[in-house]
């Protein structure tokens, strides 16, 4: 049953908590879902526009639990609000912390000539190359953005607990979760496939003519830990995104192994796409994810 303006009344597909009093909304049960707030509340706190009706309550009904519940906390109770994160935050800190330590060392070891040496010359590629993963990070975490929406929540530079590795990107939609990884790799991405009948069938990821299939890998096994905290009844996916890589006019995007390879235009309107998941469970997975996953 759909409430006044944009509030709804349903049965939950993941458990939640129910923003005026806490308290605990198991998977199933009959909650009304705030679309503004992204949050759920019990159906005891019910707004005055949100009356049920006599069919719902019976005729007569004058119970504590069939009024409308208008005290303090219900005015003031705020959902908790998601840290979705900063695209390339942790790339662009190693990236000064490799820059303030070399700074640091050449202006010790040369005093005088520390300011000249540093004009001149230029970081090693090792650190360049945090400066440029941090600038298409954070170039893919802003179109990324723009498509948020009811059905679209995004997730950046996420930490992976006990580790020192990140996900770049993680997509909530209403097809699943994307796991999403941005590479600015010069060069055509393009799918080998060798083997098949007297040998196995294997896929290599080339760009240019680099292998570069360990980058799958990587995207895999982000996917094992998404799906681990998500469950397996939400389709995981993953997509290795190239911003600048070389593709052709026409096509040129395909899938191995369940990541997609493609742009970020194609990725945002893969974003897009509709599927089983209602603006309540995304908000639900978005908040489960992000609590399992912290910023970097």
């Amino acid at each position: 049953m759909t409430g006044a303006g944009d509030e709804k009344r349903m049965r939950l597909r993941y458990a939640g908590t129910c923003r005026v009093c806490d308290a605990e909304l198991p998977a199933k049960a009959e909650a009304i879902y705030e679309r503004a707030t992204k949050s759920v509340r019990c159906v005891a706190h019910v707004q005055p526009a949100d009356e049920p009706t006599t069919a719902e309550v019976g005729s007569g009904d004058t119970s504590k639990e069939a009024q409308p519940s208008n005290g303090p906390a219900a005015e003031t109770a705020e959902p908790e609000a998601v840290d979705s994160g900063v695209a390339g935050a942790s790339a662009r800190r190693e990236f000064e912390r490799r820059k303030a330590k070399r700074e640091e060392s050449i202006r010790s070891k040369h005093p005088k000539l520390g300011g000249l040496i540093l004009a001149v010359t230029d970081d090693p590629q090792s650190t360049r190359a945090w400066d440029t993963g941090a600038v298409g990070e954070e170039k893919l975490g802003k179109g990324l953005d723009a498509q948020a929406g009811d059905t679209v929540s995004l997730l950046h530079d996420r930490r992976i607990p006990r580790t020192r590795a990140n996900i770049d990107h993680i997509a909530v939609t209403a097809h699943g979760v994307v796991v999403i990884d941005a590479k600015r790799y010069k060069g055509r991405p393009s799918l080998r496939v060798e083997g098949g009948i007297l040998r196995p069938r294997v896929e290599k990821l080339m760009v240019g003519s680099r292998d570069c299939s360990k980058l799958l890998d990587g995207v895999l096994k982000q996917m094992a830990l998404v799906r681990d905290i998500v469950g397996e009844d939400v389709r995981v996916t993953g997509a290795l995104c190239f911003l600048d890589a070389d593709w052709p006019l026409l096509g040129g995007d395909f899938t191995t192994r369940d990541v997609r390879v493609l742009w970020p235009k194609k990725l945002y309107k893969n974003l897009q796409q509709p599927g089983p998941l209602d603006a309540a469970a995304v908000d639900a997975l978005h908040r489960r994810l992000a609590a399992a996953l912290p910023p970097s």
